[in-house]
C-alpha cells in the first residue's frame, strides 16, 4: 500500500494523458495560444501501462483519465485498451466532444463512469467560456453515455457573475436524469486569474437551492472529495467540491501523474518528481513513488489554510490546470 506520513492510503491513481485540449476555457488555459508539449515528452501508450500497472501492484484500485482532454490523443484507444487489461476500476473526466465518436472504446475497456466538465447550459456562454462552438454536441454526449447505462457526473467550475445565476438550471436536470452535477469552488492555478471574490461557496450554493427545493445530506462515502445531496422525488443527485471553504485533505487517497510524467502529492503540491524520466533510464521508480507520497503535506500542498479569503496567488507555486490534469 502506498501510505503517508499522515496514515492516508493511496490507492485512486489520476493520470493526464495530455495537457492538449479542443476547448480553451479560461480558467483552466493560462493563453489561447498556449504551447502544448511535445509528443516526445509525454507518456507513451507502453509507458502509461507499465507507470499505471506499478500503481496497481502497489494498492491501487481507481484509476481516473483526465487531460487537457485525454480524447483529442489519436492513441487514446490503445491507452483505453491497455488499462482495460488491468482489472481495476477505471473512469474518466472529459469535455465530451469525442465521445460520440470513440463510444465503442470506452464500452471495451469497461469504463463505469465518465464526468464531463460543463460550466454552463447557455449555449452563448458556452462559446464564451471555451471559445469552441460545440454547445450541443456535448449535451448530445450525456445523453449518449446515459443511454448506454455510465454512470455520468457533469462537472460545473461556478464563478460569481459567470455563471452562479444557473444553479437551480443544473439542479433541474437531475430531476428525471440519473446523473450526479458537481459544483466545484473555483480554485487558484497558475494563469487562471483567480480572486477570492469570484469563488461561490458550498454555503452560498446550498442557500441557493433551497430557494427552491428542500435538501438532503447524503452519506459521506470513503475518501470522497464531493459533499452530496439529493432533492426528495429527482431521479439524480448534486455535490458539492468544497475545496476552498471545507477541504477533504484528511481522507485524502489522490496521486496525481501529469501527461509529462510527473508525479504529484497533491493538487496543490509545489513539487513533483519525474517518474518517466526515471522509466526511460531504467530505473526502478518505486522507490521514488513512495518518497514522494511520504513527502505529502497533511493539507492543501502546504501552500495555503485558513480563509480563502486571504489567499496570495502570487505566493503559489503550482502549475496550470491543464498541465497538471483535471
Amino acid at each position: 500500500m502506498i501510505t503517508d506520513t499522515f496514515g492516508r492510503i493511496h490507492d485512486y491513481l489520476r493520470i493526464s494523458l495530455t495537457d492538449n485540449c479542443n476547448l480553451r476555457c479560461f480558467y483552466c488555459m493560462p493563453d489561447e495560444k498556449y504551447a502544448f508539449a511535445p509528443a516526445s515528452r509525454l507518456m507513451q501508450p507502453d509507458e502509461i501501462e507499465t507507470i499505471a500497472a506499478l500503481f496497481v501492484s502497489e494498492g491501487v484500485k481507481k484509476i481516473r483519465l483526465t487531460g487537457g482532454e485525454p480524447l483529442v490523443r489519436k492513441d487514446a484507444p490503445l491507452i483505453l485498451e491497455k488499462l482495460g487489461n488491468l482489472g481495476i476500476e477505471l473512469a474518466m473526466t472529459t469535455n465530451g466532444v469525442r465521445i460520440k465518436e470513440l463510444l465503442p472504446n470506452l464500452i471495451s475497456a469497461k469504463v463505469k463512469t465518465v464526468n464531463i466538465s460543463l460550466d454552463t447550459l447557455n449555449a452563448e456562454k458556452f462559446k464564451t467560456i471555451t471559445r469552441r462552438d460545440v454547445f450541443q454536441t456535448v449535451r448530445e454526449s450525456i445523453d449518449l453515455l446515459i443511454e448506454n447505462n455510465f454512470k455520468v457526473k457533469i462537472n460545473c467550475v461556478l464563478m460569481k457573475g459567470l455563471n452562479d445565476n444557473e444553479i437551480l438550471d443544473f439542479i433541474n436536470i437531475t430531476k428525471d436524469s440519473p446523473v450526479e452535477v458537481r459544483f466545484i469552488e473555483f480554485m487558484p492555478f497558475s494563469g487562471n486569474r483567480w480572486t477570492s471574490n469570484q469563488v461561490f461557496t458550498l454555503e452560498e450554493i446550498l442557500t441557493e437551492v433551497q430557494t427552491k427545493h428542500r435538501v438532503i445530506a447524503l452519506d459521506h462515502e470513503p475518501h470522497d472529495t464531493a459533499k452530496r445531496f439529493k432533492i426528495p422525488g429527482f431521479t439524480g443527485n448534486f455535490a458539492v467540491i468544497s475545496t476552498m471553504t471545507a477541504p477533504f485533505c484528511s481522507s485524502c487517497n489522490r496521486i496525481r501523474l501529469t501527461a509529462d510524467g510527473k508525479l504529484k502529492n497533491c493538487l496543490f503540491s509545489k513539487g513533483e518528481t519525474d517518474l518517466l524520466s526515471a522509466l526511460r533510464r531504467g530505473e526502478d521508480v518505486a522507490p521514488l513513488i513512495e518518497t514522494t507520497i511520504r513527502s505529502k503535506a497533511k493539507a492543501l500542498g502546504g501552500q495555503f489554510s485558513g480563509l480563502f479569503q486571504d489567499i496570495d496567488t502570487a505566493k503559489i507555486e503550482n502549475r496550470s490546470m491543464i498541465t497538471i490534469g483535471g
